[in-house]
């Protein structure tokens, strides 16, 4: 086990989706990606699915914990101490939402804010080590802060995971973009809120999915009964769109241009 924790440590490692309504969730991502959805039958997990691709895990779709929570796609960072972890954060401003938890014999969790106000959440795996991180189409590809205090956000990741940051400027009349850095690996990106965002939206992390077609899957999610949120758009490194799927939670396609 340590030999497999060791290259993911502080870097992302799983998604999943809180829903209102879970299965109307698990049919509109298995159409979308492909996805073989799994759910969990023992009680103790409560109707939490797995999402697999070739046969390994990809996301997480499970209920909403509380009725007035947002549906929402949730990252993970891996985390070899959980509480240790938990410390740090609350140390560098963060506030503790979820206290590190023992899920099953799978792993424990635990779910932060940052100092901006954004949500994050940690595993310490046990049984379940973990998802498909490696770009392939219908996976995570990319996770993303929109942040309200971009600074403080920053000083926060880099105290709590260790993470370095390169910032890269984007054009005339642009914010910079920040991307996270575990070790020498870019690992996430961050940006400031764009400000016609509306007040009432807080900072919020968005994850991203890798696919073959930005274009197709866009289309194909607009058939599924999502929303536009951004339509396909060429960036420096590629194609990507942003959507709202059926349910509210916004998530992001992705398309890299090989290097």
């Amino acid at each position: 086990m340590a030999e497999t924790m060791a290259p993911a440590i502080h870097k992302p490692i799983w998604i999943d989706l809180s829903s209102s309504d879970p299965a109307a969730s698990r049919d509109f991502y298995s159409k979308l990606f492909g996805w073989q959805v799994e759910v969990n039958p023992d009680p103790q997990y409560g109707g939490y699915a797995l999402a697999k691709i070739g046969g390994k895990d990809a996301a997480g779709i499970g209920p909403k914990m509380m009725p007035e929570a947002p549906t929402a796609w949730s990252l993970y960072i891996w985390t070899p101490d959980a509480a240790g972890l938990a410390k740090k954060v609350q140390a560098a401003g963060g506030n503790v939402i979820a206290p590190p938890m023992q899920v099953g014999e799978q792993g424990t969790m635990s779910v932060f804010q940052d100092p901006s106000g954004a949500y994050i959440s940690a595993w310490q795996p046990a049984m379940m080590e973990g998802g498909l991180t490696d770009g392939q189409p219908g996976t995570l590809g990319w996770a993303e802060l929109n942040s309200r205090d971009l600074g403080k956000a920053v000083a926060f990741y880099k105290s709590v995971f260790g993470w370095s940051t390169k910032v890269s400027p984007m054009g005339e009349g642009q914010p910079d973009y920040t991307e996270f850095l575990a070790g020498d690996q870019s690992i996430a990106g961050a940006m400031d809120m764009n400000p016609m965002v509306p007040p009432q939206v807080p900072s919020y992390w968005l994850v991203y999915f890798s696919v073959a077609d930005v274009d197709a899957a866009f289309k194909k999610a607009i058939g599924g009964g999502a929303q536009e949120m951004l339509s396909p758009v060429d960036f420096p490194g590629g194609r990507f769109a942003i959507l709202s799927d059926p349910q509210g939670a916004a998530f992001g396609l992705l398309k890299m241009t090989p290097r």
